[in-house]
């Protein structure tokens, strides 16, 4: 979900860093004779050309690139997209991400018990169903949604409750709350 301001950088970059998915995303707007490679180290990030363009998956300031040196450009953030599809209103959302990182479960608690709605960014080594036993047994049960693929034509969204977890794959959104 690029944005106007995003389409018109990339047609102007000279050199653009990426993911091989960020890059198949935009090659439509990737201009002739522009310089793009595939980023294989991330932990090399830093010692890019200053002038380089890097592409991002996901949200930058919540769980991706927008650590880099250089101006931030986003595209429409999967926050804002699980919002808009589950009507939620982001006032009464708390983001966590647990996407390369590990989860405090009491953190999650903390939030329930103040009436707030939890949006975690997962990934394939978050474990779901144990937060969800941790929740229940707080006497913390609610409602929940596992969006996956947003803005894609696969895009999925399972509802359960923390008794009830569905499956949250690889990359996922998830709500806890009053959905």
């Amino acid at each position: 979900m690029l944005t106007l301001e995003a389409i018109k950088a990339i047609g102007e970059a000279k050199q653009i860093y990426g993911s091989q998915r960020s890059i198949d995303l935009v090659r439509d707007h990737i201009p002739p004779g522009c310089a793009v490679k595939v980023i294989e180290d991330y932990k090399n990030l830093r010692e890019l050309p200053e002038q380089a363009l890097v592409l991002s998956t996901g949200d930058p300031m919540l769980s991706g690139l927008g650590y880099l040196t250089g101006r931030v450009i986003p595209g429409i953030s999967s926050l804002q997209v699980a919002c808009a599809r589950l009507k939620i209103s982001q006032l009464k959302v708390v983001p966590m991400t647990v996407h390369g990182r590990r989860l405090d479960p009491e953190a999650v608690a903390f939030e329930l018990g103040r009436s707030k709605c939890v949006f975690l960014l997962s990934d394939e080594s978050f474990d779901l169903e144990g937060l969800c036993r941790h929740l229940e047994a707080r006497g913390l049960s609610r409602s929940m949604a596992v969006l996956t693929d947003l803005g894609y034509p696969q895009e999925k969204i399972c509802l359960g409750s923390t008794a009830l977890p569905p499956s949250a794959p690889g990359l996922s959104c998830i709500f806890i709350g009053d959905i």
